[in-house]
C-alpha cells in the first residue's frame, strides 16, 4: 500500500505541472532542428523518405507479395510505424535526465517530467507517420476500416508502457551508465524478435504464445488489426489482459524507483 501511495503522489505531482510539460515538449521538438534551413520540416521529411525507400525496395526490387490482402509495403508500414515510435521514444527518454543534468539541482523543478517530454516530442512524429499510412491506403484505393478508430487505444497502451520503462531506465542510468548501451542492445533484439518484417503466423503454433509474451507484439499487431485485419482489441482478451498487467506493473515499478532515487540524482551528477 505504501508503494501505491508513492505512485499516486508522483502522478499527482506531474499532473499539476501539465502546462510545463506541454511547453517543454514544444521547445524540445523545436530544438531538435534548430539551426537547419528546413527547421521542423526535417521531422516530416525523414519519415516520408523512409516510406518511399521501403516502397521502392519491396515493391520494385524484391517484388514482395501482398500480405493479408494488402500490398506488403502497407502491411510493413502498419507494423514498423508503432515500432519506430516505441524505439525512438524509449531511447531518447532513457537519456533525458543526463541530457538535462543542469536542471537536477533546481529544487522547484520536477525532474520526472523530462522523460515525459521526450515521449510527447516523439509522439508528434508518430502522428505524422499515421497520416502517411492513411495516404498509403488511399493511394492503394482502400479505405481504412472501422477498427481504425481503436488506434488511439493502442497509442495510449504504448504511452503507458513507455512511461514506466522511461522512468525506470532514466533513473537507473544515472547510477549505471551502461544502462544506455543495454537499452540499445535490447531494442535491437526486440526489433528482430517482434513481427515487423514477418508475421506471427509464419511461426509454428507452439512458438506463437512465446513470441506474444513480448508486450511490443501486442501493440504492433494491434495496429495491423486496426488498419488491416479488422479485429477489435477485445477479441484478443487474454493477450489484452496480459499486456495491461505487464504495462501497469512496469508503470508502478518505474514511478516508485524514479521517486525513490530522485533525491540522490544531484549527488551523482
Amino acid at each position: 500500500m505504501t508503494y501505491f501511495r508513492v505512485f499516486m503522489a508522483f502522478i499527482a505531482e506531474l499532473f499539476s505541472r501539465r502546462q510545463l510539460i506541454l511547453e517543454m515538449t514544444r521547445r524540445d521538438f523545436n530544438a531538435k532542428y534548430l539551426g537547419s534551413y528546413l527547421g521542423m520540416l526535417w521531422a516530416f521529411v525523414h519519415p516520408t523518405v523512409y516510406i518511399v525507400i521501403l516502397w521502392f525496395i519491396f515493391g520494385y526490387v524484391f517484388r514482395s507479395q501482398p500480405v493479408s490482402g494488402v500490398p506488403y509495403i502497407i502491411w510493413l508500414s502498419a507494423g514498423i510505424i508503432p515500432w519506430f515510435f516505441f524505439s525512438d521514444a524509449l531511447s531518447s527518454a532513457t537519456s533525458s535526465i543526463l541530457e538535462n543534468s543542469f536542471l537536477v539541482k533546481k529544487v522547484a523543478f520536477s525532474i520526472g517530467i523530462l522523460p515525459l517530454v521526450k515521449l510527447l516530442s516523439t509522439l508528434v512524429i508518430h502522428l505524422f507517420f499515421m497520416v502517411l499510412i492513411v495516404l498509403l491506403f488511399a493511394g492503394n484505393g482502400s479505405i481504412p476500416p472501422l477498427q481504425t478508430l481503436q488506434i488511439p487505444y493502442y497509442l495510449f497502451a504504448s504511452l503507458v508502457l513507455l512511461t514506466g520503462l522511461s522512468w525506470l531506465f532514466s533513473a537507473l542510468i544515472i547510477f549505471l551508465r551502461d544502462i544506455g548501451q543495454l537499452v540499445a542492445m535490447a531494442l535491437q533484439f526486440l526489433f528482430w524478435g517482434t513481427p515487423i518484417f514477418w508475421s506471427v503466423k509464419q511461426l509454428p503454433s507452439k512458438y506463437q504464445p512465446i513470441i506474444k509474451l513480448n508486450p511490443v507484439v501486442y501493440i504492433v499487431e494491434g495496429y495491423r488489426d486496426s488498419l488491416i485485419n479488422r479485429v477489435w482489441f477485445w477479441e484478443h482478451w487474454l493477450q489484452t489482459v496480459y499486456f495491461w498487467v505487464i504495462a501497469i506493473l512496469l508503470l508502478l515499478i518505474g514511478a516508485v524507483v524514479f521517486r525513490r532515487l530522485r533525491p540522490h540524482f544531484a549527488d551523482v551528477l
